[in-house]
């Protein structure tokens, strides 16, 4: 028994393992399984079939909210403003401690859905707004029972180093992370209690200096975990020289980073995971993109969805990068697919479609895929199916006759 058969110009045969059988012209496949039974067969004559997308970037853990802190940046005040008047990551710290785990574990269920119906099938999602162990254990446990329950596919990662708690200095949060919250850390991910595949370090002046996130990074790096981290945001830090250095596998955000920096990401294979809606919304310069392609860098996308920028839809994530960092539609397209799963060490089972890669993928209610990107806003219409390892995990036909 297949799971599902796509049928259009080209069919896609999904087996009962989830994983893409065969690929080809649709006469050559309906003579090849002829007889043969599908759970389900979707004809997508007229659509068009595309990889699922990959969000390497969220913070999606959280409780409270900060709407209140973006009339504050219609006003004028910078991210650091914000951060010092006692907003941003620390105000999510406290309403995030406070928060019970099955009260985190809603939300973040509820978030996650909106982004799958926005056509993500793969997504990083980070911890971070604990700064202590057990609220950082608290949302990487939400995280795992996500990723144990929900259909869309989850990259997890631990990001104990998002700030500096209040009360405490630059070595003594060093000090908390590498002695106390990676050791237990190394301890459940050895029990199988939990699943982790990055560590993330806030590499910028007045958070994690150089020094503390290259310390942190290659504990991280020892216990097997991938190098993903945010640098190069607000000040130039030579973060992208030191995640080249140490072999990251993406480094986030890089809107300062240096010429020699896109260099050393180029050399290293070091994914830049560009992030246009932080950019949009704190008035930042845009990411250099074109440079970053120009150099030979693997470019990925995510939306950056956290309280700061609250936004679960890759299409409206490519739109901004095709107009505000000049990047082409088929450039966008592989950022937010391919090289996006790259950047989580997912590219040889996710972001394209090919046999005995995951069945992820899209249905596009229109006769040309680049309509999700132009029709900026538009992907509640134009996204018929999203499908996960070979299941229907939305149906926009259903959806709307209920």
């Amino acid at each position: 028994m297949q799971k599902l058969g796509v049928i259009e110009d080209s069919s896609l045969v999904i087996g009962s393992d989830g994983l893409i059988k065969e690929i080809g012209p649709a006469r050559t496949i309906e003579v090849q399984y002829a007889g043969a039974l599908f759970d389900e067969v979707i004809d997508a004559t007229g659509m068009c079939v595309i990889p699922g997308l990959v969000d390497a970037h969220t913070h999606p853990v959280w409780a409270g909210d900060r709407v209140h802190e973006f009339a504050m940046k219609l006003a004028g005040a910078t991210y650091m403003d914000v951060h010092l008047a006692g907003g941003g990551i620390h105000f999510t710290v406290e309403h995030t401690r406070a928060a019970p785990a099955p009260t985190l574990l809603a939300s973040l269920t509820e978030r996650l859905g909106r982004m799958q119906r926005a056509g993500t099938t793969l997504v990083e999602c980070k911890s971070g707004y604990g700064l202590e162990l057990q609220t950082e254990l608290k949302m990487l446990e939400v995280i795992e029972a996500a990723r144990s329950t929900l259909p869309i596919n989850i990259s997890s990662t631990y990001c104990g180093a998002h700030a500096v708690p209040k009360g405490k200095t630059v070595a003594e949060a060093t000090e908390d992370i590498l002695q106390v919250q990676l050791p237990r850390l190394r301890e459940l991910v050895s029990a199988g209690v939990l699943r982790v595949d990055n560590i993330d370090v806030f590499c910028e002046q007045g958070v994690f200096d150089l020094a503390s996130t290259c310390s942190i990074l290659k504990a991280g790096l020892d216990m097997g975990l991938n190098i993903n981290f945010h640098g190069d945001e607000l000040h130039p830090m030579n973060s992208a020289q030191l995640g080249a250095e140490l072999g990251a596998l993406a480094i986030s955000h890089l809107e300062e980073v240096s010429d020699e920096g896109i260099a050393a990401m180029a050399t290293a294979k070091t994914a830049a995971v560009l992030l246009p809606t932080t950019a949009y919304i704190l008035r930042l310069p845009q990411p250099r993109a074109r440079d970053m392609l120009q150099a030979g860098v693997i470019v990925a996308l995510g939306s950056d969805f956290n309280p700061n920028a609250y936004c679960c839809s890759m299409p409206m994530v490519m739109h901004l990068a095709c107009v505000n960092m000049k990047m082409s539609m088929p450039e966008a397209l592989a950022a937010a697919t391919i090289n996006a799963a790259y950047a989580l060490g997912r590219s040889h089972t996710h972001g394209s479609l090919e046999v005995k890669k995951h069945g992820d993928l899209l249905v596009l209610n229109a006769p040309r895929w680049e309509h999700l990107i132009y029709q900026f806003g538009g992907h509640q219409e134009l996204i018929r199916h999203v499908v996960i390892k070979g299941n229907v995990v939305y149906n926009n036909d259903r959806t709307m006759s209920t």
